[in-house]
This record gives C-alpha cells, sequence and structure tokens, in this order.
C-alpha cells in the first residue's frame, strides 16, 4: 500500500528576516495545506532548504510538522544525505519523531556507482523501519542517476524501499521503470509539468512545488484522473503549465517562495546561497498568478 496517493507538497521552510526558521508560519502553511486537500506533507527536501539547515534544525522541523500534522495525513521526512552515516542518523531521528515515510536523495558530490548507490539506499532502509522513497534528481546530484534496474531491485530486496520520486525529466527511462516495475515501485512524478503523463503509465501522484501556492488545484488534477476525468485532469494541468514555468524560471525555492510573500503566505526570506528574484522574472511570476487566478 503507498505512502499515499495523489498530490504531496513539497512544503518551504518559512524563515524570519533574520534566517531563523519560523515555526508560527509553518504552522499555518501546514494548516494552509491540510484545509486545502494536500494528501501529504514532505518536509526538508529540497523546496524545503534542507541543505541549508543544521542537523539540529532539520530535525526539529521534522518532529515540529509530525507533531503539528498530528496524524492527518501522511508526512514523509526528507532525511538524504551525501554521507550514508547521516542519512542513516537523520532517518532514524525522523522514524523516532513519528514520520510516516522518508524520502532519501541519491547522494551528491561523491558520484556513487550504481554498486555504490544500492549500498546507500539499501544500509538506511536496513537502519529504520518507515518506508522510505528514494529520490532520482540528477540535475542536483552532480548527474547521478539511479537507473531503472537499480530502483526495482531496491524495492524487491528491501521490503521498505516502496518507490522513487521521478525528477529526472527522462519519460523514456520512467517509462522503461514502469515497464521493469509491473506494480512493485510507487512512482511519483518530481515535475509538476507532468502529472498527468505520470499518472497515466501508473504513477501514485506527484510529489509537488506548485502544491505549496495551489494545493487544491494540484490535488484536483489527481483526483480527477484517478476518479476517471482524465479530461478535466489533462485541461487542470494545461491551465497551470504558465506558472509552473515561472514556478521554475529561477532555481527552486526562490520563485516559490516569492509567489507565496506575494500571497500573503508568509514564506520569508532565503538562507544563502540562495537569494532574492531577479525583478524581470518576479514580474512574470506575478503575472502569471493572476491569470492563473491566484491574485485579484
Amino acid at each position: 500500500m503507498a505512502i499515499f496517493t495523489g498530490a504531496g507538497v513539497a512544503i518551504v521552510t518559512p524563515m524570519k528576516p533574520d534566517g531563523a526558521v519560523n515555526y508560527e508560519a509553518f504552522a499555518r502553511l501546514i494548516e494552509f495545506q491540510i484545509a486545502n486537500g494536500t494528501d501529504a506533507i514532505i518536509v526538508c527536501g529540497t523546496t524545503g532548504e534542507a541543505s541549508t539547515l543544521t542537523h539540529e534544525e532539520h530535525l526539529e522541523c521534522i518532529r515540529f510538522c509530525v507533531n503539528t500534522v498530528n496524524r492527518r495525513i501522511p508526512v514523509i521526512a526528507g532525511t538524504g544525505s551525501n554521507c550514508t552515516q547521516t542519512a542513516i542518523y537523520l532517518s532514524q531521528e525522523a522514524e523516532n519523531a513519528g514520520a510516516d515515510g522518508l524520502l532519501v536523495v541519491t547522494p551528491y558530490y561523491n558520484k556513487a556507482t550504481q554498486k555504490g548507490l544500492k549500498e546507500h539506499f539499501k544500509l538506511i532502509a536496513q537502519a529504520v523501519h518507515i518506508p522510505m522513497i528514494l529520490y532520482n534528481i540528477p540535475g542536483r546530484t552532480g548527474g547521478v542517476n539511479i537507473l531503472p534496474e537499480t530502483i526495482v531491485s531496491l524495492c524487491e530486496e528491501e521490503p521498505n524501499i516502496v518507490g522513487v520520486k521521478d525528477a529526472t525529466d527522462n519519460f523514456i527511462q520512467y517509462a522503461k521503470l514502469m515497464a521493469l516495475a509491473k506494480g512493485k515501485v510507487d512512482v511519483y512524478s518530481g515535475n509538476d509539468n507532468q502529472i498527468v503523463p505520470f499518472l497515466s503509465l501508473g504513477a501514485k501522484g506527484v510529489i509537488s512545488v506548485l502544491s505549496n501556492i495551489a494545493p487544491r488545484q494540484t490535488h484536483d488534477i489527481c483526483a480527477k484522473y484517478f476518479a476517471g476525468e482524465v479530461g478535466e485532469s489533462a485541461k487542470l494541468q494545461l491551465e497551470a503549465i504558465e506558472l509552473i514555468t515561472a514556478l521554475f524560471s529561477e532555481v527552486n525555492p526562490i520563485p516559490v517562495k516569492k509567489a507565496m510573500n506575494i500571497m500573503g503566505l508568509e514564506a520569508g526570506t532565503l538562507r544563502r546561497p540562495l537569494t532574492e528574484m531577479e525583478d524581470a522574472n518576479a514580474a512574470k511570476l506575478e503575472a502569471a498568478m493572476k491569470r492563473y487566478g491566484l491574485l485579484g
């Protein structure tokens, strides 16, 4: 059984002007997501600026999210690292905090082989008891790519490795994965502009940046598809394309935090080395938000 089906939000970590985590705003964002139909919350991922958090902040954000959600929807904790032992530590602490699952990114910088990737993920999986989703995003990890054969074998060999977030932007590889998986791998799109194409080949849903500002709409793209309303699902997907393009006109999460602040959702500042959005891109983003109906 999948950890979740539908649209899970890769939630931002709101910051105060001095860069500290804004837990009051974080609680409001979590409630906004739950009230608007989000199917799961993914905390401390790329969009949550996990790479800029200390280990103590990282774990405190996970604990806070788990406690605030209070089992209303699944919470999946990002616990990946380029150091296997660190990933094990973060994963064990997330399990202790009550997370429903883990999202573990491919180790960056080290450029592990497929053998190294298998050992890395297996050691993490064997150190915990909750389900784990692999996170394949070569654009963030120096080109490191978990091949379909490796993903399938990991899911076959380790019972709590249940799936993958695919952000490879390689639909041919995704199709090969689904052909090999034969239902053994829960796949989530890592790209908001490919939700419906992924669902059409059997994906369970999306782990979404768009959901931070349009949770109901993103949920509905998935829900309508699963209800058999494929045409309406595709219509909603296409209506969001301009906004999704604007949300990735600069590196994530720069644009989505800007969009949230425009909407009054208090995402706050970014931690360096990320900087505020360029004025020209921000203007295009705001225009796309208006056309999508997020602003009056």
